[in-house]
């Protein structure tokens, strides 16, 4: 498979599970002591690590010392989308007049 052909990746992906216990322990944390300190279940917060959990992710950016949106910029794209309506002229005008 040549270049050309090559799937496309979107431009950031979320961090590695392992990168970011390695973040955590170069920080002086570990999953469960955080999780606990945070007043949760010792588990609680490896669960941000498998699917989105805006409560855990906010806790463990702030343990790093990062947004979570630097963390997990798929997770927060997703979140973060809006969609866009887009009308056609005519049905503009037609709500234009229902209004008036």
């Amino acid at each position: 498979m040549d270049a050309s052909n090559a799937p496309k990746k979107s431009a950031q992906a979320d961090w590695h599970r392992a990168d970011i216990v390695a973040a955590l322990h170069k920080k002086g944390w570990s999953l469960r002591k955080l999780s606990v300190q945070s007043g949760l279940a010792e588990r609680t917060i490896n669960s941000a690590l498998d699917r989105p959990y805006p409560k855990a992710e906010s806790i463990i950016a702030a343990a790093i010392g990062v947004a979570p949106e630097q963390i997990w910029p798929q997770r927060y794209e997703r979140r973060n989308f809006t969609p866009v309506l887009t009308l056609p002229t005519t049905s503009i005008r037609t709500l234009q007049c229902a209004v008036a």
